[in-house]
């Protein structure tokens, strides 16, 4: 298997995980916040959402700058438009990726505010933080659902509200 198909089953292995706990997030919390310093709801459902589009960003570009990127996070107000934030967001990764060459992973991506060098990796690790990021803020999410009572779907296998855990 290359490097591309490891990518892309593993992408659409993690999209099936992240759709489920997505489709978890109660329409009226997506104010709420467990704590002063965390992300509201509804920053942390979006952020998972356009993640995936990570995928066609570090193919696509040489990098990102904090310092003057234009970027608004995209309005939702329920559930259903961040599921289908998500699935716009995995098409255009899966699209960029089934295009890509493992050639097009090599090359050095920047991810910088201004004059500071945040970090620099080949877009193919670029492509693998992604996924981490989205594995992490998905277990995040997990737990703003458990402080709120909603059953948590497995990621890896069941969880503790499945039947037969």
């Amino acid at each position: 298997m290359s490097i591309i198909e490891m990518l892309q089953k593993e992408m659409e292995a993690e999209a099936q995980t992240t759709r489920k706990m997505l489709s978890r997030i109660p329409d009226d919390m997506y104010d709420w916040q467990p704590h002063p310093k965390s992300m509201p709801m509804r920053n942390l459902a979006v952020h998972i959402a356009e993640l995936p589009n990570w995928t066609a960003m570090a193919l696509q570009t040489n990098g990102i700058d904090f310092a003057t990127m234009d970027y608004t996070p995209t309005p939702v107000t329920k559930t259903a438009e961040v599921l289908d934030l998500f699935e716009k967001s995995l098409t255009d990764g899966k699209a960029a990726l089934s295009q890509a060459t493992e050639t097009d992973l090599e090359p050095d991506w920047t991810m910088r505010s201004g004059d500071t060098i945040i970090r620099t990796d080949t877009k193919g690790e670029v492509i693998r933080m992604a996924f981490s990021q989205i594995v992490h803020h998905r277990a995040q999410l997990g737990v703003y659902l458990r402080l709120l009572d909603v059953p948590i779907p497995g990621s890896y296998g069941p969880s503790a509200d499945e039947p037969g855990f």
